[in-house]
């Protein structure tokens, strides 16, 4: 496993986050002159962003970040996104949330899967970030934070060899490995099947630097090519036309991490068959966990490094949704299993007084202040997270 995984997981799922609430603010815009209290203005889409974004690229929360570690459970960094998504006025429930969560790790798992050599997930990354510096154009204090941290990960990750790009996929594609949930715009698309498993493709580009496959070539003792032999691959391969650009302005070539939902389709997620028999595998083990307490660690090191910024005055915040109707979402919370609910961490492991303190005392800090609410599209309460622990 690669201890130089994390920052590129938390990028990549981040941007897919920013990707999906961009089309859901835009989705629900009502001009300003014309939105009630409860309804979202281009102004709010703009605010919310710059909000999740500026905590995003947090300086000393990046700086825990890119601390070479292993990889946390999925509860852990679920629950750090939970906090980065409420980073602002919105608001999301609990399986607003869970479809969020859904669609971010569906789309960043894809993209995994299909780069061409284990390299290219740096460029997938860049993708990303390049979509995040353009909703932060008119903000020069935040574009300069996404830029810094464009320059560490080309000081990071730009020396490293291939083997060391392959480790970092696989233990990318482990992280993803029981994740099955499918979604509506890769099976419209036909690159996802009815059980959640993606498809992968046998047409497109080859890996920068490598031929076409469909010819053997064997050599002598000496070196020396000796015979050539032609055999038919099956598929429609055709060699890449240039490698993309590692640099801070340039073509990546590679459309892997760009915004799919740029053409506002709209998406759904759900639990495929195979995904819900595997559900109670998925059940954090509740026999005493010797990484339990690093995570605990871990998290009160990164949630202090990221400052939240509670609402001013009397706003309570604006509730989104990401199902077409309320009645979907409600009916969505009920029907998902407990098993794959991310609500509370249960870290079964020996009690650290002071830890948990700590804790107590950073997640005190990021609670929004209870709000009474106006309306049935506006003031929901920050999820409580953790309240396990």
């Amino acid at each position: 496993m690669s201890v130089r995984t994390l920052p590129l997981l938390f990028l990549n799922l981040g941007g897919e986050m920013l990707y999906i609430l961009d089309q859901r603010l835009r989705a629900q815009n009502i001009p300003g002159d014309k939105a009630r209290k409860d309804e979202w203005t281009e102004v709010d889409r703009k605010r919310v962003l710059h909000d999740i974004i500026s905590t995003m690229f947090n300086r000393k929360f990046m700086e825990e970040l890119f601390k070479p570690q292993e990889l946390y459970s999925k509860k852990a960094l679920r629950t750090v996104y939970d906090r980065l998504a409420h980073a602002s006025i919105m608001r999301l429930n609990q399986a607003s949330m869970d479809k969020l969560y859904d669609l971010m790790t569906m789309a960043f798992k894809h993209q995994v899967l299909l780069c061409p050599r284990p390299k290219d997930v740096l460029l997938v990354t860049f993708n990303h970030l390049d979509a995040i510096k353009g909703f932060i154009q008119d903000s020069p204090a935040i574009l300069h934070q996404v830029e810094e941290i464009f320059r560490q990960l080309t000081e990071t990750y730009g020396g490293l060899s291939a083997g060391e790009f392959q480790l970092i996929r696989q233990t990318l594609l482990t992280f993803f490995q029981d994740l099955h949930i499918r979604v509506s715009l890769f099976l419209k698309d036909k690159v996802q099947n009815s059980n959640g498993r993606f498809v992968l493709p046998v047409s497109g580009p080859v890996p920068w630097g490598t031929e076409v496959p469909g010819l053997i070539r064997m050599f002598d003792s000496k070196g020396k090519e000796a015979k050539k032999v032609e055999f038919k691959h099956g598929g429609n391969y055709v060699t890449a036309p240039k490698e993309g650009s590692f640099e801070l302005y340039g073509d990546r070539v590679l459309k892997l991490g760009t915004n799919m939902y740029s053409m506002n389709r709209p998406v759904e997620t759900h639990m495929s068959g195979a995904s819900k028999n595997l559900a109670p595998q998925t059940q954090e083990n509740i026999a005493p966990n010797p990484l339990a307490k690093e995570e605990l660690n871990f998290l009160a090191r990164l949630m202090g490094g990221m400052e939240i910024k509670k609402p001013s005055g009397p706003e309570p915040g604006f509730r989104l949704n990401l199902f077409t109707t309320d009645e979907e979402e409600e009916q969505a919370a009920l029907t998902r299993p407990e098993e794959l609910s991310y609500e509370v961490i249960n870290i079964q492991a020996t009690q650290d007084q002071q830890r948990n303190e700590e804790l107590a005392r950073i997640m005190g800090e990021l609670e929004v202040t209870d709000q009474p609410r106006q309306s049935a599209s506006k003031g929901d309460d920050l999820l409580a997270m953790m309240d396990g622990l």
